[in-house]
């Protein structure tokens, strides 16, 4: 079981902050019908009813833009991921196809409006992450864009470097059609607890449907 431990770095620029750690062990695959089925359906929902300014009203989006803010970082420059998916699909744009599990983040990010990190655990060094706030020239591949600055940026961290940010996951740690041990990190920055436990509910029954979970389970953190 990973422990995920929050900094005094995060506290004092976001006290009200809530997370929550889903773990599954799962199956993936390289594509889900079902799956896009229900992203397609999200996708016309929120062109029926947001615009690329009104997302950023969405309250995950907006908690997160303001901690970036209050952390130094433009979120219109480094935007979060959830926003980012949002505004392709609002752009119409497909999104990215991955893989089953990393496509079901996405689903799960955009419905919920939080950034999320999609793991393979049996990647991670040590059992503990730690969620601080990027330093100046700390190295951090992000997934499909190379060296990314994340100074500013909240940052997971596991006992040798930096796994996750709301904008972009490690390389390191990312998931690929192996991954059978998922950990999912959601960062409810708007402090809504009932809605941090509603996405990794949600997740649980993606990964039920779509990637053979068993029995999986998350905690909340703080």
């Amino acid at each position: 079981m990973i422990k995920v431990l929050v900094s005094n770095e995060i506290e004092s620029v976001c006290p009200g902050f809530v997370g929550a750690c889903v773990e599954a062990d799962v199956v993936n695959t390289p594509y889900c019908e079902g799956l896009w089925k229900e992203i397609h359906e999200l996708g016309n929902h929120y062109k029926a009813t947001l615009t690329t300014e009104s997302l950023k009203e969405m309250s995950g989006i907006a908690a997160t833009r303001r901690v970036y803010k209050a952390c130094g970082k433009d979120p219109s420059r480094y935007r979060p991921a959830s926003e980012a998916l949002i505004r392709r699909m609002l752009q119409g744009k497909e999104l990215y196809q991955i893989d089953t599990l990393v496509d079901l983040i996405n689903l799960a990010s955009i419905r919920f409006g939080y950034s999320i990190g999609g793991f393979d655990a049996d990647k991670f060094q040590g059992d503990t992450l730690t969620l601080g706030v990027g330093r100046a020239g700390e190295p951090y591949e992000g997934i499909g864009r190379g060296m990314l600055n994340i100074e500013g940026l909240p940052v997971y961290r596991d006992n040798i470097g930096g796994v996750g940010t709301p904008t972009s996951d490690n390389e390191r740690t990312k998931i690929t059609i192996d991954t059978r041990h998922l950990v999912v990190l959601i960062n409810g920055y708007d402090g809504n607890e009932e809605q941090v436990k509603a996405n990794a509910e949600f997740i649980l029954e993606l990964t039920c449907r779509y990637c053979q979970t068993q029995q999986g389970s998350y905690f909340l953190y703080r």
